[in-house]
C-alpha cells in the first residue's frame, strides 16, 4: 500500500481519490499532483518511491525528468522575450541566427519553429550518440539541414530539435541559454522547481525514471508505429543521435540542456508557472506576460494529422492545446494550454477556470488504444467535476 501524503482542500478530495487510485489500479510508483485555483494551491499530494529499491520516499520536492513538458517552458522564454521586443514571432529565424539560413531555410519564420511548422524535426547527418550533448554540434548540423517538408504548409512534432532550433535562437538574441534564462526570469522569481539542466545541489532529489512495462500480446504502443522504419523522418526524428534507455538516470542527462526533452521539474514547479499563466501572467506580485501577450501565445497555429507522429495534434506558438477526447480536453470552449511529457508528465493552465496544473511521474507509461494511461485524465476529469 502507497501512503499519499500531503494537502487537499474539501472541494478537491476526489483529485486525492483519484490519485490513490493512480497507485492502486493504474501502476504510478512515484509521482506528484499539484492544482493552483486562481493563485491559491488547491491540491499538493506527493506519493511512493523515488527509486527502484524503494529506499527512497517521493516528497514534495522530489524532480522527475519530465521529457516533452519543457517544451512548455522554453515557449514561455521565447513570448517573454518578444513581449520585451527582442525578437519578432513573424521575423525569419535567420534574423537571429544567419547560419540558419543555409539550405533553402532563408524564409522559415519563428513560429514556424514554435508551431512546428518548420519541416526540421530530424537531422539528415547521422550523429554520434554524444552529439547529444554538444551543443554547438546540434544546432550547426540543423542549421545545415535542409527541410524534410516545405516549411509552413503542414506540422510534424519536432520531439528533440525543437529544443536546440528555439533554444539557439533565445541564446542568440538574449545571451543567455534557454536554462540559464528560465532560472533567472521564471523559476528562480517563482520559487518553482523546473530545471534545464539540474545544478548539482539539487542532483539528490532527482527520482529514477522506471522503463515502461511492457503492452499486452498484440497492442502496439504509438512508438512501434513510430520507429518502425528507422530510417524514416520519424525514426530519425527520435533515434538520432542515438540513445540508450538507463541514459535518463544519468547525472550526465540531468546536467545537460536538452530543451525539448530533459527538463526536471517537481509537480509543485510545474503546476506554479502554470498558475501564473491561468491568470494572466502574474502570481504573488510576480508577472511573466501581460494577459494579451499570453493570449497571442495560445491562438492556434497547427492542427490535425502530424507528420511525424501520425496522429491528430494541435498547436500554439510553442504550447499544445486541446484536441477532442485528449488530455486537454477539459470542456466545451475551454482554453487550456501547455504540453504533456512521454512517460506521463502533464503541466497545463486554463485561463478561464484560472486553473494551474502539474503532475509528475517517475513510472513511464505507454498506452495502447485498448489500454490508454488513464493517470492524468482521472486527474483532470476529478479537477473539472469539483468545479461544477
Amino acid at each position: 500500500m502507497i501512503t499519499v501524503e500531503g494537502s487537499c482542500d474539501p472541494r478537491f478530495a476526489a483529485v486525492r481519490e483519484a490519485f490513490e487510485r493512480n497507485f492502486a489500479e493504474r501502476g504510478d510508483w512515484g509521482a506528484s499532483v499539484c492544482v493552483y485555483l486562481d493563485g491559491a494551491r488547491v491540491v499538493d499530494c506527493w506519493g511512493g518511491y523515488a527509486d527502484t529499491a524503494r529506499t527512497r520516499p517521493f516528497g514534495a520536492d522530489t524532480i522527475v525528468s519530465v521529457a516533452s513538458t519543457t517544451k512548455g517552458m522554453v515557449a514561455l522564454c521565447v513570448h517573454m522575450l518578444a513581449e520585451r521586443g527582442k525578437l519578432h514571432l513573424d521575423a525569419p529565424v535567420a534574423r537571429y541566427w544567419p547560419e540558419f539560413a543555409a539550405a533553402g531555410k532563408q524564409d522559415i519564420a519563428v513560429r514556424w519553429l514554435l508551431s512546428h511548422r518548420a519541416g526540421l524535426p530530424a537531422i539528415r547527418q547521422s550523429l554520434p550518440a554524444e552529439a547529444l550533448f554538444d551543443w554547438e554540434a546540434m544546432t550547426g548540423a540543423l542549421a545545415e539541414s535542409a527541410p524534410w517538408w516545405t516549411p509552413g504548409v503542414r506540422h510534424g512534432y519536432h520531439a528533440i530539435t525543437y529544443g536546440h532550433l528555439v533554444g539557439e535562437i533565445i541564446r542568440r538574441v538574449d545571451g543567455r541559454t534557454v536554462g540559464a534564462f528560465l532560472r533567472d526570469e521564471v523559476t528562480g522569481p517563482l520559487r518553482a522547481d523546473f530545471f534545464i539542466g539540474v545544478p548539482e545541489e539539487a542532483d539528490a532529489r532527482a527520482a529514477e525514471v522506471l522503463a515502461p512495462p511492457p503492452p499486452a500480446a498484440g497492442e502496439p504502443t504509438i512508438w512501434d508505429t513510430i520507429l518502425a522504419d528507422p530510417e524514416s523522418v520519424s525514426g530519425r526524428t527520435f533515434l538520432n543521435p542515438p540513445r540508450t534507455p538507463d541514459l535518463v538516470n544519468t547525472r550526465t542527462w540531468r546536467a545537460a540542456e536538452i530543451p525539448a526533452a530533459n527538463g526536471h521539474a517537481s509537480a509543485r514547479g510545474v503546476a506554479r508557472v502554470y498558475a501564473a499563466l491561468a491568470r494572466g501572467g502574474e502570481l504573488d506580485g510576480i508577472r511573466l506576460l501581460e494577459p494579451a501577450t499570453t493570449d497571442r501565445a495560445i491562438e492556434e497555429q497547427s492542427r490535425g494529422r502530424d507528420t511525424i507522429l501520425t496522429l491528430p495534434t494541435r498547436f500554439a506558438t510553442g504550447f499544445m492545446l486541446g484536441i477532442p477526447g485528449g488530455i486537454f480536453d477539459c470542456g466545451p470552449g475551454r482554453r487550456t494550454f501547455g504540453h504533456p511529457g512521454r512517460g506521463g508528465s502533464i503541466g497545463f493552465a486554463d485561463p478561464d477556470a484560472r486553473i494551474g496544473f502539474g503532475y509528475v511521474t517517475n513510472r513511464y507509461v505507454t498506452g495502447t488504444a485498448k489500454h490508454p494511461d488513464r493517470r492524468v485524465l482521472s486527474l483532470v476529469d476529478a479537477v473539472y467535476a469539483a468545479l461544477r
